[in-house]
């Protein structure tokens, strides 16, 4: 059992980052296609969905290495950099007026990447019967 909220964080979301990116190679939705044209004439989405995937599976495996910081530290960047990627292409799309519709994807992203930021930043609580140092 993962015990840290900061582990488990990292092995949920993760685990989402990488279904995500699993559905983009096998079936990319039309407005995703749409916001990140800007990203795509680079870069093919396919290959974009397998970056999720590593992203989150990096994640996954940082949250399950017991007593790493670093680890914790390389999963909160793959979980950020993908949203981050995400938040920036659809505020693009939509503040440029190419597809205005990728407002509440912008938003929605951005919020999400700064989630991650705000719990990595976070401490896990002492386990029952410890006194938290400061």
């Amino acid at each position: 059992m993962i015990r840290p909220r900061r582990a488990a964080y990292l092995v949920t979301v993760g685990a989402g980052w990488a279904g995500y990116g699993a559905g983009i190679v096998v079936d990319p939705r039309y407005g995703t296609a749409r916001g990140l044209a800007s990203i795509t004439r680079y870069v093919p989405l396919d290959v974009l969905g397998w970056g999720w995937v590593a992203c989150g599976l990096l994640a996954v495996a940082a949250g399950l290495a017991r007593g790493c910081p670093r680890w914790q530290s390389a999963g909160f960047t793959a979980l950020a950099v993908p949203a981050t990627v995400w938040g920036a292409a659809f505020t693009s799309a939509w503040t440029s007026g190419s597809y205005p519709s990728a407002s509440g994807s912008a938003v929605a992203w951005v919020a999400m990447a700064l989630g991650v930021y705000w719990v990595s930043g976070m401490v896990d609580p002492p386990a029952k019967g410890q006194v938290m140092r400061q």
